[in-house]
């Protein structure tokens, strides 16, 4: 299956497609590169989102699992740039108990694109599953503009 990948100041960053849909996304490698249209579009637009000039993704994604992970990551998605969700309100939003949506944070497999580093705990910063863990989530929001957060 077809990846590249793209080094960003949170250390290398894979990207892997499917069928012309981006499906996944890791700081660990996800195989050979292979570009296609796809994922070139999304290291290009991973690139301007790491050097500051981009706050947005345009692109296609298909989220693995079943319907409560995907719903969870539409209301992640939804978070714009440079803000913060907490699980509670994701919770009270999809009526579901915050451990659930915590677990469908944990297993968003598109991080960055899909900003899972943006939803954060009723008292203090949650967790992070990406490589780095909480590190890297402190580093996305701080690049994020989001640092008075982190005080």
């Amino acid at each position: 299956m077809p990846s590249m990948s793209l080094d960003t100041p949170t250390g290398r960053f894979w990207i892997f497609a499917e069928d012309g849909v981006i499906t996944r996304a890791s700081w660990r490698e996800l195989g050979p590169e292979e570009p296609t249209e796809v994922l070139e579009r999304a290291v290009d637009q991973l690139g301007a989102y790491f050097d500051g000039s981009r706050e947005e993704f345009d692109l296609p994604l298909r989220v693995a699992g079943g319907d409560f992970q995907a719903r969870v990551c539409d209301a992640i998605a939804a978070i714009p740039y440079g803000r913060t969700r907490t699980y509670g309100h994701l919770a009270r939003d999809l009526g579901a108990p915050p451990q659930a949506v915590g677990q469908g944070c944990g297993g968003n497999p598109i991080p960055v694109i899909i900003p899972c580093h943006r939803v954060l705990a009723a008292t203090g910063l949650g967790g992070f599953s990406g490589e780095g863990g909480i590190e890297t989530k402190v580093w996305l929001l701080r690049h994020e503009g989001a640092a008075s957060l982190l005080i």
